[in-house]
């Protein structure tokens, strides 16, 4: 019958948990080891926290809340004023922003109070502060400096960090020069606990801490339809992060409310340059008038043609009004061509299209501005505001021409009409046509007069009345939970780290372990019967009467036990032979021959250890014998006697001796020789076991040549030395029974409950353990 391994791939669940639950020390040091780091980290590390700000945007389209300034709606100066959420929310984040922010709150000086271990930041009740002067400009200090400073009562003195130089004896209040630098430290109140403490002050680069601010400020929308907007700002110290917020959305209103002063302002002087004109002009007109009256001697003139002097006089009214409005589209259009890129232009004397294209005019020259004062004009983003507003200046040009035309039409129909009614009243006096020739032109300017006196005063309300862009619905709260470091994921990533090194560990272990562990490797995967497990000897290499109850013993007597089941067979009378051999060397079968022999002789039976090994004998290394053997005898062509060959053991009265003998240069022949197996049918006739030590079986054929001798193999394979990979050699010598009644022996096996064997061996007996730590320890 051919027997083939089994590859059984089936998943043993408690055999897995075992193998980890036997671990346990590891993942107990490994868990207090991740736990220490995560302690250590989270009290030296600087928790950071964050403050979260809500503010509204003043968008007609998305807030639909009433405007503050709902009692001037009327002004299209203020209705018109409008900006939106998406804009605004990039001008929050704007860099220029959060650098006036830093400079408003002197955030590019940090205090921190030195202490063993850790420096804490010091905000707010600071007991001075250090101010560095730049003379030649008025930007801030875009260099990295760190000073130590100790505050006494009346001075201070003050160390660089870096190169240890110190100034001492320095008034507070009194500008100096330190390190090439003009400073200034300026005292507040000084309590008596922080005189003589160090405090390190850090001034940080104003681009680089820009940058770092920019990068921690966040502003979302609430949604697409809200105009509402979340600002957060992280940072280590609470008041520092909560001041931030609050200070950038008060910067953010001031700039809105500026710009829209700045346009306001702007077209309240064109009006009252345009007022001051036409007052001069009216004088004029107002002038003439009384002229003509005084040269004439009259008040008042009677029309003679009532009917057609009240026609005239409705199409004068119209003809004055279509005047007025070329008139400005006239004015406006010269202050057009007049203007440069960074002016605006007047927003509230024409309505339609025009006024619209001017609206966004002016806001592409505020944009521009705005941009112009951190980058260049050879910025790309400037060059297309540039080419935008001239792009606006044709189109507005154009709409102001095509308006002019417009009324030009239109005031050419009216004259004619006039000429007509002119003709009609042809019979009125001269007087009364020059007079109202002259009242014409009065009525025109005092028009003009009146309309940008009424635009000035809704310019000047504008002016008093600008609102800011931002309601405050939520000032700046901070949580008293840090964000970072969150403790409870660092404690859960610490376990799970503690837990993951030693199972990483032993999964890794066991994957790149070839060796054999137990009598499972076999069990599991061959049909070759096991018939034991031998563990470790605790001292020596022989079972004495010390150690007759340990467990290397007691797993002997298993063996010798279950080698009974071979020898049904045998016929009484006759001594049963047991064969040891092994794959390799080292494996540990002149241990079992030996001791196992020992076991056979408890039981008052007469035992012989036989030396068949007779390349490599090692039995001498238990036992004491002379150096003539087997060999010997099989060799010898003299007449002798074998008993001469036979030394008794020195352990047991029962337990006789077989040396190998010396080391032939013939092994197999004499292994094949008659001599031998006469050998063995004499002593079968004497002993009752005979316990036979044969050479490894994958090296030589020595084995091979005398297992047809054999009543019973032992093949031991020594646990944590033999690879598994010689399982399917040992499988194919038993399949094709080259080993008669052969079974594996699993020798030097740890004792344990790993493989599901819980009561080990030495069973009334108690075995001290030695700690697992005394192991590691030199004795």
């Amino acid at each position: 019958m051919q027997h083939q391994i089994q590859n059984k791939t089936n998943f043993n669940f408690k055999e897995e948990l075992v193998k980890y639950v036997s671990q346990w020390k590891w993942f107990a040091i490994s868990f207090f080891i991740c736990l220490s780091i995560a302690f250590a980290y989270l009290r030296y590390t600087v928790p950071t926290y964050k403050a979260v700000s809500n503010i509204m945007i003043k968008d007609e389209r998305k807030s639909g809340i009433a405007s503050e300034l709902a009692a001037f709606s009327d002004i299209s100066a203020i209705s018109s004023a409008k900006s939106t959420v998406d804009n605004e929310l990039y001008v929050l984040r704007s860099k220029s922003l959060v650098g006036k922010t830093i400079l408003d709150l002197k955030l590019q000086y940090t205090y921190y109070g030195v202490g063993r271990i850790l420096s804490g930041e010091m905000y707010g009740d600071l007991p001075f502060e250090l101010t560095i002067l730049n003379d030649s400009t008025q930007a801030p200090v875009n260099q990295y400096f760190s000073f130590f400073i100790t505050p006494n009562k009346k001075s201070f003195a003050i160390e660089d960090e870096i190169s240890g130089e110190v100034l001492s004896d320095q008034k507070y209040n009194f500008p100096f020069v330190f390190m090439g630098q003009k400073m200034i430290v300026k005292e507040n109140q000084i309590h008596e606990t922080e005189l003589g403490k160090k405090v390190l002050v850090k001034v940080f680069p104003f681009d680089g801490l820009v940058e770092s601010y920019y990068n921690r400020l966040q502003v979302t929308a609430a949604d697409k339809y809200s105009s509402v907007l979340f600002l957060s700002f992280t940072d280590a110290v609470k008041g520092k992060a909560a001041d931030f917020l609050d200070k950038l959305v008060e910067n953010y209103n001031l700039d809105g409310v500026n710009d829209k002063k700045f346009v306001s302002e702007n077209t309240l002087e064109f009006i009252e340059n345009r007022l001051n004109l036409i007052t001069q002009e009216l004088s004029g007109v107002e002038k003439n008038l009384e002229t003509f009256k005084k040269e004439n001697k009259v008040t008042d003139i009677v029309s003679e043609a009532e009917l057609y002097l009240g026609s005239a006089s409705e199409l004068e009214k119209a003809f004055a009004a279509k005047s007025t409005q070329v008139q400005v589209i006239s004015t406006l259009q010269d202050y057009l061509k007049s203007t440069s890129l960074n002016d605006v232009l007047p927003t509230n004397l024409i309505s339609g299209e025009a006024s619209d294209q001017i609206a966004s005019y002016n806001a592409l020259v505020i944009q521009k501005q705005k941009m112009a004062t951190s980058a260049g004009p050879q910025n790309k983003t400037i060059q297309q505001l540039e080419q935008k507003i001239k792009a606006l200046q044709v189109t507005i040009s154009t709409s102001l021409q095509q308006m002019k035309q417009q009324l030009t039409i239109e005031l050419n129909g009216l004259r004619r009409q006039n000429n007509t009614m002119a003709t009609r009243i042809s019979k009125v006096p001269t007087q009364e046509l020059e007079f109202r020739d002259i009242n014409r032109r009065q009525t025109i300017k005092e028009s003009l007069y009146l309309y940008l006196l009424q635009k000035r005063e809704e310019t000047a309300i504008t002016l008093a009345v600008t609102a800011p862009n931002a309601k405050i619905i939520d000032r700046a709260l901070v949580s008293n939970a840090p964000v970072s470091p969150n403790r409870q994921i660092i404690y859960l990533g610490s376990l799970f780290l503690g837990f993951l090194l030693p199972f990483s560990v032993i999964y890794l272990r066991d994957l790149v372990d070839t060796k054999i562990k137990s009598r499972l490797d076999f069990e599991k995967i061959t049909s070759i019967p096991v018939i034991g497990e031998v563990p470790k000897l605790d001292s020596g290499n022989l079972i004495t009467n010390d150690n007759l109850r340990s467990g290397t013993a007691e797993a002997l007597r298993i063996i010798r036990t279950n080698l009974e089941f071979f020898f049904t067979n045998k016929p009484e009378g006759k001594g049963k032979k047991i064969f040891v051999t092994s794959t390799y060397p080292k494996e540990g079968k002149t241990f079992i021959s030996v001791n196992l022999a020992t076991i056979l002789a408890q039981t008052d039976k007469k035992v012989l250890l036989m030396g068949l090994d007779i390349r490599n004998p090692k039995i001498s290394e238990y036992i004491t014998t002379p150096t003539k053997g087997i060999t010997n005898y099989i060799s010898s062509k003299e007449k002798v006697v074998l008993k001469d060959y036979i030394y008794p053991s020195g352990i047991a009265a029962n337990f006789d001796v077989l040396p190998a003998g010396i080391i032939p240069p013939n092994p197999s022949e004499l292994l094949m020789s008659k001599a031998l197996e006469n050998l063995l049918a004499e002593i079968e006739d004497i002993y009752d076991y005979i316990v036979v030590d044969t050479a490894p079986i994958s090296l030589v054929t020595d084995t091979t040549l005398i297992a047809k001798y054999a009543d019973a193999f032992l093949y031991v394979t020594r646990a944590n030395y033999l690879d598994r990979r010689m399982i399917p050699y040992i499988e194919k010598l038993y399949s094709d029974q080259n080993l008669p009644s052969m079974s594996v022996l699993v020798n030097d096996t740890e004792v344990s409950t790993t493989y599901g064997y819980g009561y080990g061996y030495g069973y009334g007996t108690e075995e001290k353990s030695t700690p697992f730590w005394k192991k590691w320890l030199p004795k």
